[in-house]
C-alpha cells in the first residue's frame, strides 16, 4: 500500500521534517504547502502583476495558494493539519475544513491548551495528537498494522 499525505498548517517549526523522519522506511509521498512565507504571500503579484492595495496583493496570493492547496488535498489519502502555538492560523483551519468536506482522513495536531478553541475542528478529525511522533506512528500503523516499539 502507498499513501500520499498532505502536511498542512503551521510553518514556523520543523514538525514536517519530524513526521517525515519517522516514516523514512514507509511507502509515503509527502506533499505540503509552500512554506517560504514570502513566496507564498507574493506569488500572486509575482505571476499576475503588482497591486497598489495590500488587499488585492493578498487576494491574488490567497487565490493562487488555494489552487495549490485544493489540488494537493484532493490528491491526498490523509491530511495532517498542525496548529502551532498561536492556534489562530486561519489557513490551517481552512485546510482542515477542506479535507473534511472532501471526506479525507484528517489528523489534527495541536497542544492540549488549544483543545477548547479547536473543538469543532477536532470533531472532524479521525485522530487528534500532540506530537509529530504520534503522527508518524499513526501512518506506520495505517500502512503496516504494527504498533510503536
Amino acid at each position: 500500500m502507498t499513501l500520499t499525505v498532505y502536511l498542512a498548517g503551521e510553518i514556523h517549526s520543523a514538525w514536517r521534517a519530524e513526521v517525515m523522519a519517522g516514516c523514512t522506511d514507509l511507502d509515503i509521498t509527502f506533499t505540503a504547502p509552500v512554506t517560504d512565507h514570502d513566496a507564498s504571500d507574493d506569488c500572486g503579484v509575482a505571476i499576475m502583476g503588482a497591486e497598489s492595495a495590500n488587499f488585492w496583493h493578498d487576494h491574488k496570493g490567497a487565490k493562487l495558494n488555494a489552487i495549490r492547496t485544493r489540488l494537493a488535498i484532493s490528491q491526498a489519502d490523509i491530511v495532517v493539519v498542525r496548529f502551532g502555538e498561536k492556534y489562530k492560523q486561519w489557513n490551517a483551519a481552512f485546510d482542515a475544513g477542506q479535507a473534511a468536506a472532501l471526506g479525507k482522513s484528517l489528523i489534527v495536531m495541536h497542544q492540549p491548551e488549544h483543545q477548547h478553541a479547536l473543538k469543532e475542528i477536532d470533531a472532524a478529525a479521525l485522530a487528534v495528537v500532540e506530537t509529530a511522533g504520534q503522527v508518524a506512528n499513526i501512518l506506520r500503523y495505517t500502512l503496516t498494522g504494527t504498533l510503536p516499539r
